[in-house]
C-alpha cells in the first residue's frame, strides 16, 4: 500500500446465510511495477466485505494518496476528490474496459463506427506492447512521441462521430464511457508508470472464480475474511513465480521458530526454497 500506483478491482463471492446465500465481495489491490521496470516486487492484498458500498474502498485506501488504476465504479469517486485527506487519489482509466464495450458491438453485427474505434485503439495498444517492461522515463518519451498524437486524433474523431448519434445509441453509450472520463483515460500519456489497462487487478481474482465452482460459498463473513487473507498469500506468491504450496508448507513449518526481526525473509520475493533432502546411501 506504499506503492505510487495501485490496481484495484473486486469480484463477487457467495456467502452462506439462513436458508440461502448472499453476495459478498472480495476486493483486491495489486502492486505490479514490472511494466515500467520498477524495483518493487509485485504483491496483492485482498479484503472481504458483505456488500459493495463505497465505504469499503474508502476504508481500504484511507491512508493512500497515489494513482489508482480501476474501472469506473462510482464507489471510488470520493477517493478522486481534490480536497481529500491525506491527498487526492489520481484516477487512471482502463482502456481494456473501454475497448470491450466497443468490441461487443463489432462482434454482434455490422457497426462501422465501432470497428473504426477498435482499429484506432488497437494501434495504440500495439505500441504499448513494444514498451512493456521498459523504464518509466523511456515509456514516457515514446508515448509523447508516438502515442499522444494517436490519442488526440482518436478523441477528435470520437467526439465528431458521437455528435452524430442519439444518446440512446449503443455506440454512443460505449463512446460516452470513455469520453466522460477522458482525463482518466489519457493520464497514462503523461506518466510512464501508468498502464493502459487494469489487467493486473482483473487477473488476480481469477482464482476466486475457479474457487466458486469448487467450494461454492464462504460459510460466513468470517470465512470470507479468512479467504481474503489466504488469497493475499497465494496470489502474491504466484505474482513472484513462487509455488504457493511449497512456500506455505515451508513457511508454516519454520515460522514458529523464526526470529520476528527477520520475518521479511519469509516473504515470497525473499524466500529461498529449502534444498532437497540428501540421498541416503544404501
Amino acid at each position: 500500500m506504499a506503492a505510487g500506483r495501485l490496481h484495484g478491482d473486486d469480484t463477487t463471492v457467495p456467502v452462506l446465510a439462513k436458508g440461502r446465500t448472499t453476495t459478498g465481495r472480495l476486493w483486491t489491490y495489486v502492486r505490479d511495477d514490472r511494466p515500467f521496470a520498477g524495483p518493487a516486487p509485485p504483491a496483492a492484498l485482498f479484503h472481504f466485505s458483505a456488500d459493495r458500498t463505497a465505504v469499503h474502498p474508502n476504508r481500504h485506501l484511507a491512508g493512500y494518496a497515489g494513482i489508482l488504476q480501476a474501472d469506473a465504479y462510482a464507489g471510488f469517486n470520493d477517493l478522486y476528490l481534490p480536497d481529500r485527506k491525506p491527498g487526492q487519489v489520481l484516477e487512471a482509466g482502463c482502456w481494456a474496459h473501454g475497448r470491450r464495450k466497443l468490441f461487443v458491438l463489432v462482434d454482434i453485427g455490422k457497426a462501422p463506427v465501432a470497428i473504426e474505434a477498435v482499429r484506432r485503439i488497437d494501434a495504440i495498444f500495439a505500441i504499448e506492447r513494444e514498451i512493456n517492461g521498459v523504464p518509466a522515463e523511456q515509456r514516457l518519451s515514446i508515448r509523447r512521441d508516438r502515442i499522444a498524437p494517436l490519442v488526440a486524433e482518436l478523441e477528435q474523431w470520437m467526439r465528431i462521430e458521437r455528435g452524430r448519434l442519439s444518446r440512446h445509441n449503443d455506440i454512443a453509450r460505449a463512446m460516452d464511457y470513455m469520453l466522460k472520463r477522458w482525463a482518466a483515460f489519457t493520464r497514462f500519456v503523461d506518466d510512464g508508470r501508468i498502464c493502459m489497462t487494469n489487467n493486473a487487478a482483473e487477473r488476480a481474482p481469477r482464482g476466486v472464480a475457479f474457487g466458486r465452482k469448487a467450494w461454492l460459498f464462504a460459510g460466513s463473513d468470517r470465512g470470507g475474511e479468512r479467504a481474503a487473507a489466504i488469497y493475499s498469500l497465494i496470489i502474491t506468491a504466484r505474482l513472484n513465480d513462487v509455488d504457493p504450496r511449497a512456500w506455505l508448507a515451508d513457511v508454516l513449518r519454520r515460522i514458529a521458530d523464526h526470529p520476528a526481526s527477520r520475518l521479511d525473509q519469509l516473504l515470497p520475493w525473499n524466500w529461498k526454497a529449502p534444498p532437497p533432502p540428501a540421498a541416503v546411501a544404501a
